[in-house]
């Protein structure tokens, strides 16, 4: 079972619309059974597709309920969904005698089967619930906007992956992709950003090129509660999100070249 977290420490790089689509096309297109959970209070999964749940992963952080509670199924087909909600804001405060907190979340999933994949929505920032993801997924992807905080955003989050694979040698952490969104070459912000890139070794080996381009049908969509492949399934952001999940699913080769790509950069 794969477990891969999206996260970047900057907020507003469509870490939540990229960890839906994924979460998506992983169960349409790859018909595989997949978990999506949101461990962002701000619970905009829940929002993005609609979910009405009677629990959360809150209640299941705290041991208020039982695993399968805290699941959402059928929210798309082969798509269950673990929502968040703001309620999840003080979890900080009441799991601050816990031992061991950064781990609860893998502890409670340690029953989890049935799924081949698990995506999992974090907070813009290094809190205990991002903690929580990072230590139990294996995989990460980091969406970048294209405005320099995302790449500083970007840069701490590889840091912290880093920090965690100091403190927790044992449990593997790789940086699965970087992800550049709301992308356009013809405008000198996007040239900067794949730029500076570019100057970022590590990142740069695991930049998906050429990302995923700017498109008001991903906001369109996401108010109506919907996917990109529902609401516009013939836009840009339909297309690029399809090749980038067909990417990270093992299809390489719907991922651009690098040498296309230094064409558009320079």
């Amino acid at each position: 079972m794969r477990k891969i977290a999206v996260v970047n420490m900057k907020g507003g790089v469509g870490k939540t619309t990229t960890a839906v689509h994924l979460a998506a096309r992983l169960a349409g297109a790859h018909d595989q059974r997949v978990l999506l959970i949101d461990v962002d209070p701000q619970g905009n999964v829940g929002h993005a597709l609609n979910v009405h749940a009677d629990a959360t992963v809150r209640e299941l952080l705290l041991g208020e309920v039982a695993l399968d509670t805290a699941i959402a199924r059928n929210v798309r087909p082969n798509l269950d969904v673990m929502p968040a909600t703001p309620a999840a804001f003080t979890l900080e405060t009441q799991l601050a005698g816990v031992v061991q907190r950064e781990t609860l979340l893998a502890r409670r999933l340690r029953e989890l089967e049935g799924y081949d994949a698990v995506v999992i929505d974090s907070s813009p920032s290094m809190n205990l619930l991002t903690y929580n993801a990072l230590l139990y997924a294996t995989e990460l992807i980091v969406p970048i906007g294209m405005d320099r905080m995302a790449i500083v955003g970007a840069r701490q989050t590889v840091d912290g992956v880093h920090e965690i694979r100091d403190l927790w040698p044992s449990h593997p952490l790789d940086l699965l992709a970087v992800l550049p969104t709301t992308v356009n070459m013809t405008t000198n912000a996007s040239r900067a950003i794949f730029a500076a890139l570019e100057d970022d070794d590590e990142m740069w080996a695991r930049l998906f090129r050429p990302g995923i381009r700017q498109c008001l049908d991903l906001t369109y969509a996401n108010a109506s509660q919907q996917t990109i492949w529902e609401y516009a399934p013939r836009s840009r952001a339909a297309e690029d999100y399809a090749s980038f999940v067909d990417f990270v699913g093992g299809n390489s080769d719907c991922c651009q070249s690098e040498e296309a790509t230094d064409q558009k950069v320079h």
